[in-house]
């Protein structure tokens, strides 16, 4: 999550000309031991060789325990920059509804020119680990710790409400390629950019490794239970996320996805390792986009298999960036949207009539690849919206062009963004002026509804005796499920949330067994004070959520929405050569499949899968497996929501091609609108059928077609061994292969190649310590095969 005025969304509603649907690969592997395994939640990637103390977090099923009130997440983020100290409102830990959350993400932490985490250098002007709040009552420092600031009160509350988790947050609109110095100048250091993806594209696996080092340590110190990474963004869309970024984010925009996963994979095995040894599971997280066309550059989101949960930024699908007038985050698509509608969106047979700008659509883009109970909507506590908006009916699905945009900003043309007292929490560009957003916390929207210029104003800089122009009339429309301001003098449209569509929100994550809410961010949350006669920070939509959750049942904890085979095959689904930016539409990914099996999969063997109904239903393939689509849980346009989750697909090798042990075959697809990574596999061989082992299911055992059981490859005991003093090649490496032999110690960097226990290897990455055969599918090390 960026700041509240330059968010994620700059760019996340434009281009909307074309999606492509793009898949990933599936990693394989032999099925976990009992206990600790019996609580990982299904799909989520285990570290090869740990015993990851998954119960500490989750129960037997795989569910998140948070308390027995708490059946479904309430996440908030608190920012570290409202402080009170620059005379502003100040919103400090004591004001976190503690009772009434699960998790809290702290916003931010950033990467330094070392690539470390950090939040800046200790000092008492630093807000995370030096400032305090003398005479603010509910702000004392505890003593016990050795650091103070904002991490000092989320550790003593913590203490007060064990069941509350918190994460540290890194990155944000502004920080996501660079960071802010401690007098607010920000360094361009390239941040995820340059610390993930070299100049080159390839991945920066030292970078990474000394990101994912320092994070570990960084969640010990202060005692976070986890880390939550908001990188935005990691897409091959030109000029995506912040343009202050954009030089450098272009120029490695084709590799950007890889060292995403990279990124997330390394977290993963480092904070797993972290957490078997101190008997604890660290959470890893993402604030993900809700954008198809930042996710059109995403591939198939396959970095979701090593998060806890994914974190849906299901808002600014409208703001000023353009011209187009609409919700900020609306639930539903109604068919009207303006700016899908100039698009031809509506009208594509192509795209199916579905409209993707709405928390619905983008919630079901997860839903194909993750259990909904690890998937949380995001809901904004801010405003969005413009002035002089012309036509549309009470503002929505008007237009308001500007004549010049903000500096900085870098478009030619933008919208017509709310201003003054109608933009509150704005921010400032380049120039130092006020950037046009229509941004205001909750509870300001609240009091312009009413007539009411709160006292604070002052403290943003309007004089005392500040009047209203206009009346902000409530508008809701119960298809989008989405309130506004309109303001017919002034012809202002401010995008809003209330009780009506939060609880409507709320009931939506109940009945379709969401995992929860995220809100960006906590400080815009109201409350009515009825001795000052205006609305106030508060936890009036936070306590409502509360409410709705603590009774409902239990979330859903499965990918596939019905039973799956038990016993897996090792047949690996991988789904590559992807276009970039504009040119990846439509799309038409290579799937190879490769048999890791011993067993020669006969000609006619079929295979199926599931890819969500964010997507129509018209998947195809250019390469004569017959690919079709065999069911579908929706079919039609998406006005009022999707009715199911998955199309049910069905290809099958070509009678004449069977596929041997350690063979591979590609073969070509046609898609039109992103989902995340197709799952539910199954494989049928000799009127069996088996499910696929990387789906990374819970409860299956890998066999081999027929019932026999292979042995599983060894994972070590120490997956980070202390360096042998004097390198010795493995003696095992028959003369027959000719790659130098494998060095427990040595440093191999990308493309190197050994040989170790007669196969031939090749490394992936930078690497040490890490003995070919024990990485996993997805790990350093490629096997070449026998040598």
């Amino acid at each position: 999550m960026p700041s509240p005025t330059k968010r994620r969304a700059l760019l996340a509603a434009s281009g909307v000309a074309a999606a492509g649907l793009l898949f990933s690969s599936l990693s394989g592997g032999v099925s976990y031991a009992a206990d600790n395994e019996s609580c990982r939640p299904d799909g989520l990637y285990k570290t090869p060789g740990v015993d990851v103390p998954y119960c500490s977090v989750y129960d037997t099923e795989g569910r998140e325990k948070m308390g027995a009130d708490h059946q479904r997440r309430v996440i908030g983020y608190f920012t570290g920059w409202r402080t009170g100290k620059n005379g502003e409102p100040a919103y400090l830990a004591n004001d976190i509804p503690w009772d009434k959350v699960t998790h809290i993400n702290y916003a931010f932490g950033h990467i330094g020119s070392d690539n470390r985490l950090s939040v800046g250098a200790d000092g008492p002007n630093n807000a995370a680990t030096g400032m305090t709040w003398p005479g603010v009552p509910g702000a004392e420092m505890d003593p016990a710790l050795p650091y103070k600031g904002h991490f000092n009160l989320l550790t003593k509350y913590k203490k007060q409400h064990p069941d509350v988790k918190t994460l540290i947050s890194v990155g944000g609109w502004a920080e996501t390629g660079g960071y802010f110095d401690a007098d607010g100048t920000r360094v361009n250091s390239g941040g995820f950019y340059s610390m993930a993806t070299n100049a080159d594209g390839s991945v920066n696996q030292a970078g990474i490794d000394t990101f994912a080092d320092s994070a570990v340590a960084f969640v010990k110190k202060y005692g976070f239970n986890g880390v939550d990474i908001d990188y935005e963004y990691p897409t091959t869309m030109k000029d995506a996320g912040n343009p202050l970024d954009w030089q450098l984010a272009n120029a490695r925009r084709a590799g950007l996805v890889k060292g995403y996963d990279a990124l997330m994979r390394t977290l993963r095995e480092k904070l797993d390792r972290a957490g078997a040894a101190d008997g604890r599971h660290y959470l890893l997280t993402v604030a993900a986009p809700s954008s198809g066309y930042l996710l059109r550059g995403m591939e198939t989101f396959q970095m979701q298999r090593y998060l806890d949960y994914v974190n849906i930024m299901s808002y600014d699908l409208h703001g000023a960036w353009n011209e187009y007038v609409g919700p900020n985050a609306s639930l539903f698509d109604d068919g009207k949207d303006g700016e899908l509608a100039a698009a031809g969106v509506y009208g594509s047979a192509q795209y199916g009539g579905i409209g993707y700008l709405n928390t619905d659509w983008a919630y079901h883009y997860f839903r194909g690849s993750m259990p909904a109970g690890r998937i949380n909507i995001g809901l904004p506590y801010y405003t969005r919206g413009h002035k002089n908006v012309q036509g549309g009916t009470d503002g929505l699905w008007g237009k308001a062009a500007a004549t010049t945009c903000p500096a900085g900003s870098g478009l030619t043309k933008c919208g017509d963004g709310a201003v003054g007292i109608d933009n509150l929490w704005h921010d400032k560009d380049t120039n130092g002026q006020e950037s046009p957003a229509g941004s205001n916390p909750m509870w300001h929207a609240k009091n312009l509804e009413k007539g009411i210029v709160g006292d604070y104003v002052t403290k943003y800089g309007f004089p005392a005796d500040t009047r209203l122009t206009g009346t902000y009339a409530r508008k809701y429309d119960a298809t989008l499920v989405a309130p506004w301001l309109w303001n017919a003098e002034k012809k202002v449209f401010l995008s809003t949330e209330d009780e009506q569509s939060v609880a409507a929100k709320a009931d939506y994550v109940v009945d379709r067994g969401i995992g929860g809410t995220m809100v960006w961010e906590l400080a815009g949350d109201y409350a009515w004070n009825a001795a000052k006669g205006q609305y106030e920070m508060g936890s009036t939509l936070t306590s409502l959520m509360y409410d709705r959750f603590k009774a409902a049942s239990a979330y859903g904890a499965k990918k596939s929405d019905k039973a799956l085979p038990t016993k897996a095959l090792d047949i690996t689904a991988e789904f590559g050569e992807f276009k970039l930016g504009d040119s990846n539409y439509p799309i038409t990914p290579k799937l190879k499949l490769t048999n890791r099996t011993k067993t020669t999969l006969p000609g006619g063997t079929e295979f199926q899968f599931d890819y969500a109904t964010a997507a129509p239903g018209n998947a195809s393939d250019q390469s004569g497996f017959g690919t079709k689509v065999i069911s579908s849980d929706h079919t039609g346009n998406n006005v009022g929501g999707l009715k199911g989750n998955f199309h049910r697909v069905s290809l099958k090798l070509p009678a004449w091609q069977s596929l041997a042990p350690g063979a591979s075959v590609d073969l070509a697809f046609n898609y039109y609108l992103p989902v995340s990574t197709p799952s539910n596999w199954t494989v049928t061989v000799g009127g069996t059928t088996y499910a696929m082992a990387g789906d990374l299911a819970r409860g299956t055992t890998v066999t081999e077609p027929g019932g026999g059981t292979p042995t599983p490859t060894p994972t070590p005991t120490n997956p980070t061994p202390t360096p042998t003093p004097t390198p010795t090649p493995t003696p095992t490496d028959p003369a027959s292969c000719t790659a130098p032999a494998y060095v427990a110690g040595q440093t191999y960097t990308a493309g190197s190649t050994v040989s170790h226990k007669g196969r031939t290897w090749k490394a992936k990455w930078w690497t040490q310590n890490e003995e070919p055969g024990t990485t996993g599918e997805w790990g350093v090390w490629q096997d070449l095969g026998a040598c």
